[in-house]
């Protein structure tokens, strides 16, 4: 076997696998129970198609398209952290929740008006 053999065999295959991995995950998105299950699902989805355009740079030996599997992996960064964001807001049966908190602060329909206690009348409690 030479070397271009090899390299065209394996691409193939490495076409096949990602191809099933695909599948399985666009059922994972469609079926996913919850909406985490999902957010993971389409974080894969970007993963296999970087892998695709890997593959796809490999066999046309152009190397522009190793430049837009970078630009995807990191617009797929950004997505995830938005989704993580928002599950985080929402909750993970994607319900807005009364007791959402975010960046440490509390949202604002949580925040409790202070109450002024003004000084207590009548006796004085202490050591005398």
């Amino acid at each position: 076997m030479t070397p271009e053999q090899i390299v065209s065999f394996a691409t193939i295959l490495a076409t096949v696998v990602l191809s099933a991995a695909f599948l399985l995950t666009v059922y994972r998105v469609v079926v996913g129970p919850t909406l985490p299950d999902r957010i993971v699902a389409l974080d894969m989805l970007v993963g296999i198609a970087i892998g695709f355009i890997a593959v796809i740079a490999i066999r046309t030996g152009f190397d522009l398209y190793v430049d837009i599997a970078i630009a995807l992996g990191l617009v797929g960064f950004l997505a995830t952290v938005a989704f993580a964001r928002f599950v985080l807001s929402r909750g993970a049966d994607g319900r807005r929740g009364t007791k959402a908190v975010l960046d440490g602060e509390r949202a604002s329909e949580d925040i409790e008006k202070p109450t002024k206690t003004g000084p207590k009348r009548g006796k004085r409690r202490g050591g005398r």
